[in-house]
């Protein structure tokens, strides 16, 4: 059964439309890494402030080889804003992050 990884994101108010716009830049990034499953970025609404980012994996070997790869660490970089002649290191949006991890014990087709 597959694994699943939710990236727990504390963000500070008002920077959300910044965080969802820096994972709409980079949309589909992940989709091509052997075994991935499914992407999702929850913005929170009731009860709760941080963001949720859930991947799903075949295997925890399979999120492993991602998250210890060039892709993770090209992707989970700080960035850069501006042209090539002005790039500019951009800082983090979120203040705190957690990784919470499951594996799917059920679940129904889509």
């Amino acid at each position: 059964m597959s694994v699943v990884k939710i990236n727990a994101i504390e963000v500070p108010a008002g920077a959300g439309p910044e965080l969802e716009q820096r994972f709409a830049d980079r949309a589909g990034m992940v989709d091509q890494q052997p075994g991935f499953e499914e992407f999702m970025l929850l913005r929170p609404t009731a009860g709760e402030e941080r963001y949720f980012v859930l991947t799903r994996w075949e295997s925890e070997e399979a999120f492993q080889t991602w998250r210890n790869g060039q892709s993770f660490q090209h992707g989970h970089g700080q960035g850069t804003q501006g042209g090539a002649e002005s790039e500019t290191p951009r800082p983090p949006v979120s203040t705190g992050a957690s990784l919470l991890e499951f594996e799917v014990v059920s679940r129904t087709p889509a």
